[in-house]
């Protein structure tokens, strides 16, 4: 008898194992299905315990190495303040449809606060204002979340894109002035731009195309500007297409690399083009790749890039790009967290200016350079 009672404990324990197995294996993201250890970006907080408390955070998209750059900022962030951080992105920067569901997902999740990168803030109000009855703050990343509803967004972890596009017309000026001084005819500066509707690119674009205008009539020149609808009355910039320089704004139809790169073919193929300037990383990947058959990069041609990743980083060392402006994406990841944690909390919350800088082959193996560079 004592043999069958042992028995029955035995056969219970182990039972009891293996069912607690299996529901450790199973705890899903609701927005892509994902485990802990899944690498679309749900992550528990180091051993340390993740506590209550849960950051759901939004992105533009998840695959290129740009948000995997933020989504490790988040990460270390979410480990040192012992929060649960689920981290997600549509499969492609033009997939609306999909951030929308997502973000609809975060809402449902009830988490203490959500971090969004919006793709189209009209398609996403809905949902922010789900968030905001449901009182869950919202803490804009990256691009931001810009008119959204009033008091849904209490803060926001980004590059102030306009100064960062300032910044990269201030770097790039001093490399064409003297082509532009010189010429007896008009010459060409392309802004290859992946949208016309994220807040990112288009304060990136516009920052760029207002500062190098500037600079350019402070020399006695005329500019004009041609393109992109949105660009072309947005900007401080005349309109029109005949000036000692003219400005070349280009936006594909969709978000596709296929149609970057043939923006930046059709410019390059300009005999007049002197400098191009890529506002992301994507265009300046299709930026490289438009100029394989072409090779006027780093020759008659100026190129400019935005961000990081290798072929940018290899263009630049080869020195097909000048160089480039890059942001801190490990920094808005971790700031977009700390912001997070902090409003869940109810303390008092602003901004954060993650920062960008200029960086060349000179320079992009210093320690301050280095660290915003991923690959």
């Amino acid at each position: 008898m004592k043999k069958n009672v042992w028995g029955v404990l035995f056969t219970a324990a182990m039972m009891a194992s293996l069912t607690a197995g299996c529901a450790s294996k199973s705890s899903t993201n609701d927005a892509k299905g994902t485990t802990a250890a899944d690498a679309k970006g749900t992550t528990a907080a180091d051993a340390k315990g993740s506590g209550d408390m849960t950051v759901y955070m939004v992105a533009k998209g998840f695959q290129s190495q740009y948000w995997q750059a933020v989504y490790k900022g988040a990460q270390k962030a979410a480990g040192e303040l012992g929060v649960h951080l689920e981290f997600q992105g549509p499969d492609s920067e033009s997939d609306i449809a999909q951030q929308v569901q997502m973000m609809n997902n975060a809402v449902q999740m009830k988490p203490a606060a959500i971090g969004l990168a919006a793709l189209d803030v009209s398609a996403l109000n809905d949902s922010i204002k789900s968030s905001q009855d449901a009182k869950i703050p919202i803490i804009g990343f990256d691009s931001g979340v810009p008119d959204a509803p009033d008091g849904a967004v209490v803060a926001n972890a980004a590059t102030d894109n306009y100064k960062a596009g300032e910044v990269a017309a201030e770097n790039t000026y001093p490399l064409i002035k003297d082509l532009i001084a010189n010429s007896s005819t008009s010459v060409r500066i392309g802004v290859l731009n992946q949208d016309a509707t994220s807040e990112s690119i288009i304060s990136r674009g516009l920052g760029f195309i207002d500062k190098i205008t500037e600079l350019i009539k402070a020399d006695g020149k005329t500019v004009c500007i041609t393109g992109n609808d949105k660009f072309v009355t947005d900007s401080k910039t005349d309109k029109g297409s005949s000036a000692d320089v003219i400005l070349d704004v280009a936006v594909p139809a969709k978000v596709e690399a296929s149609l970057m790169t043939t923006d930046a073919q059709t410019i390059l193929n300009k005999e007049d083009t002197i400098c191009i300037f890529a506002s992301n990383q994507k265009t300046g990947e299709g930026l490289i790749t438009g100029d394989e058959n072409l090779g006027r990069l780093g020759k008659d041609v100026i190129g400019v890039a935005f961000d990081s990743g290798t072929m940018i980083k290899d263009a630049i060392k080869d020195g097909k790009l000048a160089g480039a402006v890059t942001q801190a994406p490990v920094e808005i990841g971790y700031q977009t967290v700390k912001l997070a944690v902090a409003a869940a909390k109810g303390e008092a919350v602003k901004d954060a200016d993650t920062g960008s800088q200029w960086y060349t082959k000179d320079n992009m193996e210093s320690s301050e350079i280095s660290q915003n560079l991923y690959d």
